[in-house]
């Protein structure tokens, strides 16, 4: 593979950490008290009752509603979680198809939403691109630990 500048694999790890920030975005960007208090679960319930699928309504009132406070601090430290690891590269591949899952669940609840619906899509391709480009090889804690070889 002929790439300009860096190598493939380079290029892939800067691809890596690129979403490892746009994580770390999601996480800082969050009001934390507002969101710890339930205003992201109440938001998206809200979205969620309204959705035109009986199975997001089911599953969001099944799985999300009766823990609010417990969902907030799932998704919210998930987040910052993947950021973390994506950028250090450290349990990359765990962390790139977590990701990926997030953004499907995201991306299913936020179906309406066209520029929520980019954001997730792209962040997902990402992940994918990521994993099965094996984007851990340079630039990463589990390259010089030889996890994952």
């Amino acid at each position: 593979m002929q790439t300009i500048w860096l190598s493939g694999a380079e290029w892939l790890a800067v691809l890596r950490i690129g979403l490892g920030l746009w994580w770390l975005e999601s996480w800082r960007h969050k009001d934390k008290k507002t969101w710890f208090t339930g205003g992201g679960i109440r938001w998206a319930a809200g979205i969620a009752e309204k959705h035109r699928w009986t199975f997001v309504r089911s599953g969001f009132d099944t799985v999300v509603k009766p823990r609010p406070r417990m969902m907030a601090y799932l998704v919210a430290y998930a987040e910052l979680a993947l950021g973390l690891g994506l950028v250090v590269g450290f349990l990359t591949p765990i962390a790139l198809a977590c990701g990926l899952v997030l953004n499907l669940i995201y991306l299913v609840l936020m179906i309406h939403d066209w520029g929520e619906q980019g954001q997730n899509l792209m962040m997902a391709l990402i992940s994918a691109t990521g994993l099965f480009g094996m984007c851990w090889q340079v630039w990463s804690l589990d390259a010089s630990i030889g996890l994952f070889l």
